[in-house]
């Protein structure tokens, strides 16, 4: 765990950040000779950053690993070893250059692809994106007419019989009850009378 830690360190300030100030300081100072050589570095450092993604996973367990990885970050960039500038003339360079059309021709069918790829899945985004649309403001729609249904003509006419019924049992339940209270005085008084005619 501590090489892994270690080994991460090296290689982040050492493998990334110092090259990206030297990087900077050869653009800065118009440098041919310095642009090359840092230009040969960060492509040797991309395809060691893509085999340590690999490396990583099944050789991590072998003695010594991160101490090689270490080990070889600072052979990279070492002024007396030009470890960089090695591999690239005697290795990437020859195979790149041999490959180059294609890989260009590959990267072109790539991004056609890509672009097509995205314009097909952008139109279906799309019509999705309408089709819900469509269904909520259906959906939207058939609940305002409801609402607006209930307050049609035909609704306002069976509301005012409605009310005029409920007024009717009102007055109806007024009516009993004043019946009611009528005849609960009456016999009391009827009552009264009677004891005081006893």
């Amino acid at each position: 765990m501590v090489s892994w830690i270690i080994s991460r360190l090296v290689v982040l300030i050492f493998g990334t950040l110092y090259p990206a100030y030297s990087s900077y300081k050869a653009v800065k100072s118009k440098d041919v000779r310095e642009y090359v050589k840092w230009m040969m570095y960060w492509i040797i450092f991309a395809l060691f950053t893509t085999a340590e993604v690999i490396t990583d996973i099944f050789l991590c367990w072998l003695p010594f690993y991160y101490e090689l990885k270490i080990a070889f970050v600072v052979w990279l960039l070492s002024p007396y070893t030009k470890g960089s500038s090695v591999l690239y003339r005697k290795f990437v360079h020859p195979t790149l250059s041999s490959k180059e059309k294609d890989i260009d021709e590959y990267l072109c069918q790539a991004k056609d692809k890509s672009y097509d790829t995205l314009v097909h899945f952008g139109r279906k985004g799309l019509n999705v994106a309408a089709t819900a649309a469509v269904m909520a403001a259906s959906k939207g729609q058939g609940v305002l007419s409801d609402r607006l249904r209930s307050f049609s003509m035909q609704d306002l006419s069976s509301l005012s019989e409605d009310q005029e019924k409920s007024s009717a049992s009102v007055t109806t339940q007024q009516a009993s009850s004043q019946h009611r209270t009528r005849a609960m005085l009456r016999s009391k008084s009827e009552t009264g009378y009677s004891k005081a005619s006893s």
